[in-house]
């Protein structure tokens, strides 16, 4: 979808670009499909804060999707795409043939009136979900299982996809976003097509206040702070700090890894997205 730009009446107007909306259908969500959103700002059940600038933002309700996609072999109609204030990627609203209405990630392309279905194994049409081992090689998919049945937790945010490589008896090879190659079992469902909002990426929100409304609160850099507060903090004038990025506890940034050594999931990559 093209980016919408403005007339630059404001300085923070001049440089803002925002994706079009022209995909979306429908303005109000699905009552019956919506339940509160608890924040914590960023605190944990004692009230220490976990999570640096969190606070504030605009209210919002969490949108309940079938990320199962456990209705099989019923066909459902899309009746509607619509927006979703807590991620960033576009909402389908499905309406199956028994009445029954659930949300579903929106892939790229998908339109109001087109019919999906769930199942084992159906035909490779946009929208539809299955197993892994009933789709052909070089098949886009997004909303991937880890585990079967467990639901799709792989390629959710916008744009994101995967392709399936090849089968291998009981696993099959995905190439990840990242370019990693991972193994997940054939069992495993996952929908064919990626997921819309692809130009997400290129938006421009202009000001500060647009984090504000989405919950975040302002970062002060650590080289402007002092000494006490950031190891890089203090010194005459504008010091660099003379020390390799970390965060206020020392830990390094920017390029440091952070993964754990004995991840459970290793075992299951035939390819790191490092290596060429």
């Amino acid at each position: 979808m093209p980016l919408k730009s403005f007339k630059p009446y404001t300085p923070s107007r001049r440089t803002m670009e925002i994706v079009k909306k022209d995909a979306i259908t429908k303005q109000k969500p699905e009552k019956a499909l919506l339940k509160p959103k608890r924040r914590t700002g960023g605190r944990n059940n004692s009230g220490t804060i976990t999570s640096r600038h969190r606070g504030g933002g605009h209210k919002r309700m969490l949108r309940i999707i079938d990320f199962k996609r456990n209705k099989f072999d019923v066909p459902a109609r899309v009746v509607g795409i619509e927006y979703d204030p807590n991620r960033s990627a576009f909402l389908a609203l499905l309406q199956y043939s028994d009445g029954e209405r659930r949300y579903i990630l929106a892939p790229k392309g998908l339109k109001d009136g087109d019919v999906v279905v769930a199942a084992d194994a159906a035909e490779i049409v946009l929208g539809n979900s299955m197993q892994l081992q009933s789709m052909p090689d070089g098949t886009t998919v997004h909303n991937i299982e880890i585990k079967p049945g467990k639901g799709g937790q792989m390629a959710r945010s916008a744009g994101a996809s995967a392709r399936l490589m090849a089968k291998e008896g009981d696993m099959a090879l995905l190439r990840m976003p990242s370019g990693e190659l991972r193994r997940i079992p054939v069992k495993c469902r996952a929908t064919i097509g990626e997921v819309g909002n692809s130009d997400h990426n290129l938006e421009n929100w202009g000001k500060a206040g647009r984090s504000r409304w989405l919950g975040i609160r302002p970062l002060t850099r650590g080289m402007v702070r002092n000494p006490c507060d950031h190891p890089l903090g203090g010194g005459e004038g504008k010091s660099k700090g003379g020390k390799h990025p970390q965060s206020p506890w020392g830990q390094p940034a920017k390029g440091y890894r952070t993964r754990k050594r004995k991840k459970y999931s290793d075992r299951l990559i035939a390819r790191s997205r490092r290596e060429k």
